[in-house]
């Protein structure tokens, strides 16, 4: 009882995010499109997020894990009313976020809201400022929220510092579990010492770290650029309740080719990232669909461990490699290619990225769903990389050293949290 009523003023521990959250987001693809006159079928109005729902609901997403329908900014009233609380537009949203929530609630899914901890929200919203942060948390309690993002904007160091872990009470005490996503690191610059990985791991379900997402493979490497350069710091952070968020997957929309989609899925898989897309459901092209609906991505991306992959080789040739070790010691393995002339043979062997000696594995490609075959850990061999693509394997240990044994069989049973290759 006593550590009961100390949860809350302690963090967030919710019991909520144990695995990485799924579903669909508006920010990337539609922004603060509100002008509901020229453009209805793509404003921000209770009507795309409706339509959002039926799709995740219809075409198979939400039996693959994608349960949130996510509103970003711009779905609130210019003003806060009369009581000082948040109202959504009366004319984009006139049958109120509770409707809203009980619609995707009736359809198996859940819903996240916007908030921002400032003046206004980075859409010029009005803001969470700290004496509306417990009136807040209980609104969208009340509405049946499941998910808050909160922003940073027109914010100081000291009211996130306040605000960030006021929230996370405020949201416990409505007795609602509601998933919390900050971007308390974001406005920090991300990195020690302005950001204590440790303190807000007990604040916040996921955070985000850097900048926001664009359509473009540019953006998409300077994300994988900057989390990978830091890896040290940001990959002992994430686990099952805390994840580190490097934003939306931008897969289905303009800004990249096949190659790179595949490529932005398979690095998000490894980063243990949340699986939030920002694309059009009603419109999403078969091979962006596959991309984004691929089971053994997805199981891998869901891993119980929740252990953040790692980049462990990068090549002078442009190719880089990673691994994300997970349960009843498999892994996953990304070649990934930066080259922009040909597609490339990478030849390497898995004593060369450091798995244990006498292994032998049975290997999996991931986007194309074949069993590759057995390969032990001294074998050389080769995978072709196309230019700003990846190669993705899952590998199931077939013989395992003896000590290793141990370690695969207590992770089976639950009893360790530690992989067995790191």
């Amino acid at each position: 009882l006593a550590l009961a009523l100390a949860l809350p003023a302690v963090g967030l521990e919710n019991g909520l995010a144990r695995t990485p959250p799924m579903g669909w987001m508006s920010w990337e693809r539609f922004r603060c499109n509100v002008d509901c006159q020229a453009d209805p079928r793509n404003c921000i109005s209770e009507q795309l997020f409706f339509e959002m729902a039926d799709r995740l609901a219809e075409d198979g997403w939400r039996e693959l894990g994608y349960e949130y329908v996510n509103m970003d900014d711009c779905w609130s009233a210019k003003q806060r009313d009369a009581a000082g609380q948040l109202v959504p537009d009366p004319k984009r949203f006139p049958s109120g976020i509770k409707a809203l929530a009980d619609y995707v609630h009736a359809r198996g899914l859940k819903l996240g809201i916007y908030g921002d901890l400032g003046i206004y929200t980075c859409g010029g919203y009005p803001g969470t400022m700290l004496k509306h942060v417990k009136q807040d948390a209980q609104t969208f309690a009340a509405w049946g929220v499941d998910m808050l993002k909160l922003d940073g904007c027109y914010s100081s160091a000291e009211e996130q510092a306040k605000g960030y872990p006021e929230m996370a009470r405020a949201l416990n005490a409505t007795g609602r579990p509601i998933v919390y996503s900050c971007s308390w690191p974001a406005y920090q610059g991300g990195l020690p010492p302005k950001v204590n990985y440790t303190i807000l791991a007990e604040i916040c379900n996921l955070w985000r770290n850097y900048d926001d997402i664009q359509d473009s493979w540019e953006s998409v490497l300077s994300i994988v650029d900057w989390f990978f350069t830091y890896q040290d710091i940001l990959q002992p952070a994430a686990g099952p309740g805390h994840w580190n968020d490097p934003d939306m997957l931008i897969i289905g929309n303009f800004g990249l080719s096949y190659e790179q989609s595949r490529s932005q899925m398979a690095l998000w898989t490894v980063m243990a990232a949340p699986l939030l897309m920002s694309t059009d459901l009603r419109t999403i092209s078969p091979s962006a669909k596959e991309i984004l609906q691929n089971r053994l991505m997805i199981q891998i991306n869901q891993d119980p461990l929740g252990i953040q992959g790692r980049r462990i080789v990068k090549e002078k040739s442009h190719i880089e490699v990673f691994l994300r070790p997970l349960s009843q010691a498999a892994s996953a393995l990304v070649f990934f290619s930066r080259r922009t002339d040909m597609p490339f043979r990478y030849t390497t062997s898995l004593a060369k990225l450091h798995f244990p000696e006498d292994a032998v594995y049975e290997v999996q490609d991931v986007y194309a769903g074949k069993i590759v075959g057995a390969l032990k850990t001294a074998d050389n061999f080769s995978v072709v990389i196309n230019p700003s693509g990846v190669v993705m394997w899952y590998l199931r240990p077939m013989a395992l050293p003896v000590q290793l044994w141990h370690v695969a069989r207590q992770q089976a049973h639950g009893e360790g949290s530690r992989p067995a290759l790191l």
